[in-house]
Order: structure tokens, then sequence, then C-alpha cells
């Protein structure tokens, strides 16, 4: 495990290595100009699981390097002579191994950028064997570091040239990982995005500053994804862009009688457009990122089969994408987010007019979140065997509608409990999604099969879409028929006790 310590600020590189030369014998292997970039999705979701990815460049080589944030140990490393976009794309098996099940779907992004001089030094004994390799980081911006790489079986040696180290030089250990100060010297700080919706509200905030505030937050994520978007790093972006329009449009619609109404009317219409222009490129990286799924789902001697499908969806997505960064390049979306950006800075009136806006916050709260309980209770009741199946999707609708109220005011209401009913949410939100999603992929998939038969596709993709579509009808049968029990789950006395228990509060 390698040892680091930083500089004080009066040694020198080259005074290090002479006076480190008059306490032993010193070999200078080489000295080179280094650059070192560290790498992470764009929700840091490597540097979550304590893993710092580093590429490090010189003249002679070039490495990645997977380090445990917490002691700066390696756990993978592999040469390479640039980064691949994905992780799937990485050559070394060791290292994919350990970043592919983290990344997911993410891009690998550059979060930051070092340059410095490297000087790579030897220890030797008496028989000029070598017995301690050492690596020197001349940093102009911040202390320079020495990491001492020991070799096995000459431990004494190590510890020797430790002692020096603290004691005649005065070395200070560093257990604080050289990504933290490189995110720091460039403005940055780790998890400085997140798509979870934390907001914290105080309980008496009049409703009308509190919605503004949470309209700000969900501006914030729109524009932080937006560059993401346009430029289609990862589908992720366009992801986390439609998830803070809808959760918008949520707010707009259930939040009523708190902003002027020519104004709401205006936002309501334009975050409406916005989900639209984005659903198309949405869908496509949706089948795209299935795609694994559907040819698994296949008898193995049709799975071949199925790729020019693929094919055909990379070609719509392609095209969809183009036109969705014109969208988001536009004037009606640059001018319209601007403006919507300046409302919400703009200090809230003395004296508002709106019925609801003197509520508290949680007042607003208690009174949104029991009526949507009750209209999704009573939406999920007439709901039966024989009930159409737009009856689900209005139901899934409304369950999203009350999710989102519980996620911009959770904060209001015991942690534990609210967490509790937002699962229970969660479950009967699972099995709509997925009886939505199979229906639509399913008669999406139709249509494609008649757009590829019109380009004359081979028969066997045909036939091996049509199995597809088989498939994914009896995944929809049985998220039909795993509705009843969730949602009784759902609607349980116990559930809606605690709902009441909670509101009280």
């Amino acid at each position: 495990m390698p040892l680091s310590f930083n500089f004080i600020t009066s040694l020198s590189a080259k005074k290090f290595i002479a006076k480190l030369s008059d306490k032993a014998n010193v070999q200078l292997v080489s000295k080179q100009y280094s650059l070192k970039t560290y790498y992470d999705s764009f929700d840091w979701r490597l540097y979550a699981k304590g893993i710092s990815c580093e590429f490090n460049r010189s003249k002679t080589n070039s490495s990645l390097i997977l380090r445990t944030l917490g002691d700066d140990g390696i756990l993978a490393s592999a040469d390479l002579n640039e980064v691949p976009h994905f992780s799937h794309q990485l050559p070394s098996i060791e290292v994919r191994q350990i970043v592919e099940p983290l990344l997911d779907c993410r891009a690998l992004i550059a979060v930051c950028n070092l340059d410095f001089e490297t000087y790579s030094l030897n220890i030797l004994n008496s028989d000029e064997k070598i017995i301690l390799r050492l690596i020197l980081e001349d940093h102009e911006l911040f202390d320079n570091r020495i990491i001492l790489l020991p070799i096995k079986g000459y431990d004494k040696a190590t510890e020797q040239i430790v002692e020096l180290l603290t004691t005649d030089f005065g070395l200070v250990p560093n257990h604080k990982p050289l990504l933290l100060t490189a995110l720091h010297m460039q403005g940055r700080k780790p998890n400085d995005y997140s798509s979870k919706l934390n907001i914290n509200l105080d309980p008496d905030m009049r409703a009308d500053i509190a919605t503004k505030y949470i309209y700000s937050h969900l501006l914030k994520a729109i524009k932080d994804n937006e560059q993401g978007t346009i430029a289609n790093i990862d589908s992720e972006f366009l992801h986390d862009f439609r998830v803070a329009v809808r959760r918008t449009r949520a707010g707009l619609s259930q939040l009523k009688n708190l902003l002027p109404e020519n104004s709401s009317q205006y936002y309501t219409d334009f975050f409406s457009w916005l989900g639209q222009v984005t659903g198309t490129t949405r869908d496509l990286d949706v089948y795209l990122l299935n795609f694994a799924n559907y040819k698994d789902s296949l008898p193995e001697s049709m799975r071949d089969d199925l790729l020019p499908l693929y094919d055909f969806l990379l070609l719509k997505q392609n095209q969809a994408q183009k036109e969705l960064a014109i969208k988001l390049r536009s004037t009606r979306y640059l001018t319209t987010i601007s403006e919507w950006e300046q409302y919400l800075k703009a200090q809230a009136p003395l004296m508002p007019v709106e019925p609801n806006a003197k509520l508290s916050i949680k007042q607003l709260a208690d009174r949104r979140i029991w009526k949507n309980f009750k209209r999704v209770i009573q939406e999920g009741d007439v709901i039966t065997e024989h009930s159409p199946a737009e009856t689900l999707h209005d139901l899934r609708k409304s369950c999203k509608k009350l999710r989102y109220l519980m996620e911009f005011f959770q904060n209001l209401y015991p942690e534990q409990q609210i967490k509790v009913f937002i699962k229970n949410l969660k479950g009967l939100q699972e099995v709509l999604g997925d009886f939505q999603d199979y229906a639509i992929q399913e008669s999406t998939l139709k249509q494609f099969s008649e757009e590829m038969l019109a380009n004359q596709v081979p028969a066997n993709t045909l036939l091996a879409m049509g199995v597809l579509i088989q498939n994914l009808d009896t995944l929809r049968t049985q998220a039909r028929d795993d509705f009843s029990a969730k949602f009784s789950h759902f609607k349980h006395q116990d559930n809606q006790e605690t709902l009441k228990l909670l509101l009280k509060d």
C-alpha cells in the first residue's frame, strides 16, 4: 500500500532530493511532465462508492488507475491510450468489472485536471538493490507530495525512510485524497450534482414563497442537465432533465392559486411543450437501453436476428436527438426559461392576492397530499379486471402527482414515516408503470415492424420482433394481474392511518 506525505512549503523538489541523497543512496530514474485527469459520472457514482478514477499521462506512458478514496490504495489499473466514453468500452476486464456495475449507462466525464513534474526515485542498499521506490510530485499551486511504494521483503527500509521523512524533514502524512485538493483548486466539490430532490422548507414559510423555492431547485436541475442533453453525452442527462420538467408541471397543476393566473397558465403551457418535445428522444433511449434485455428474452437462435432493430432504433434516436437539440437552442426555449428564472428570483409581493398564497407551506402540503391520496384511492377502487387500460394509466398519473408532492414536502414530516409511505406508493407506481411501459413498447414495436417491412428488413428480423412483442404482451398481462395485490397493500387501513397521523403533526 502506498504511503503519501505532503511537503512543507519551503522544501522544493530539488532541495528534497539533495537532502535525501545526504541520508540515503538515491537513484533518480526519471523526471517528466505528467497530466492527471480525474473521471467520474456526472452524478458522482464512483465517488459515492469511495472510488477515484485517474488517467495519468506522461511522455512515456499513460494508464488508468482506480483507487480507494480512504487510503489511496490501488484497486485496479490498466495501460490505456485514451479513456472511452462508456465503461463497457474499457479494454481491461479488471477495471471494467469494478466500474461498469456502478456507472451503468452513465458516461465517464473528466471532472478535473492536474499537471505537474514527476520524479521517479529509487532507494538502493549497499548492494545497489532497490529497497524502496518513491514518486515525487512537484505541484505549482499546492504542496508537493512524496509517495512511497514499498517493496516486499524490505519493510524495515520503508520504516526507516518514513522515520526520516517525518522527523528530519518535517513531512506530514497525507490522509486527504488528491482528488479533493484538485477539485478545490478548480472551484468544484464532489457531489455538486445529484438527481435526488432534497428541499429543506420551513413549515411556517408562506406558501407562495416556498413554491418558488421548490421551482428554483427544479430549474437548477433543468439547467444542470441542459448542455448534456443537447450534446447527448449519455441518456441520463435527458432523463433527469425530463424528471425536473415533470415535477415542475406537477407543481403548477397541483399547487394552484399561488401564482398569478396568467403567469401560471403561461408556464404550464411552456413546460407541457417541453415535455412533448423531449418525449420521443427519451422513448428511443429507453428502447436502446432495453435492447440487451430484448435479445435475452428471445430463444438463443433468434437473438442475432434482432440486430437490425438496434440499427433502426439508433438511426431514429439520432434523428430525434438532432431535432431535440434544435428545440433546446430555440428562441422559445431560451427566452421562456430565462423569463421563468427571472420570475422565480423576483421578490414575492408583500400582500399577495392569490387565495392560497398566505397559507403556510405545511398547511398547503397537508391539504394537497390528502386530496391527492383520496383521488388515488377513489380511482383505484373502481378498477376491475374488466376496466380498460386507460383507467390504469390515469391512476398512474395520479400516483405520480402524489409522489411528487410527497417528495416536495418530505422534510416537513417525520423522516421514517414519510419514507415508509413513499415506499408503499413506489410499489404501486412500479406495477402501473410496468403495465403502461409494456403496452406502449408492444404498440410501438408493431409500428416499427411495419416501417421496417417497407424498408425490406429480413423476414427473420420481423419474426424475432413478433416473438418479442408476444413476450411484452405476456409481461403486460402479468403486471395487470399484479395490480390488485399492490393496490390492496397501498390502500390498507394501516397505510391510511399512517398518512393521517403524518398530516396531523
